[in-house]
């Protein structure tokens, strides 16, 4: 049985490019800086997000909604719901089933 050698992995960032990039990114956590890392280093935007998030330093960017407000699941309006009006779990799973804008709408009306 021959053994071969594996080759040495080819290295993507060095650590000095690596802490270069965390202390920029630390410095302004924001896209702007990531395209910029990305243009200097020659790297894509996503290469670099998948190395600061290996670093754990990079900060995903929040979801909202049209309006701006935090995104939330139909299932926890659903929930939310079930727990003011005391429905069984069938009864939520069942309402969870209806319109999005209804439910936050009757959630609403029930927290007046």
């Amino acid at each position: 049985m021959t053994v071969t050698a594996k080759s040495p992995k080819a290295v993507n960032y060095t650590p000095e490019q690596t802490a270069g990039m965390v202390a920029a990114y630390l410095a302004d956590k924001s896209e702007s800086t990531v395209a910029a890392l990305a243009a200097s280093m020659g790297k894509t935007v996503r290469s670099v997000v998948a190395k600061l998030s290996r670093e754990k330093v990079y900060v995903a960017k929040t979801y909202t909604t049209k309006t701006g407000e935090k995104a939330v699941k139909k299932d926890a309006t659903a929930d939310a719901i079930g727990a003011v009006v005391e429905l069984t779990e069938s009864e939520i799973e069942s309402l969870t089933k209806a319109n999005k804008t209804a439910l936050v709408k009757i959630l609403a009306a029930l927290a007046s």
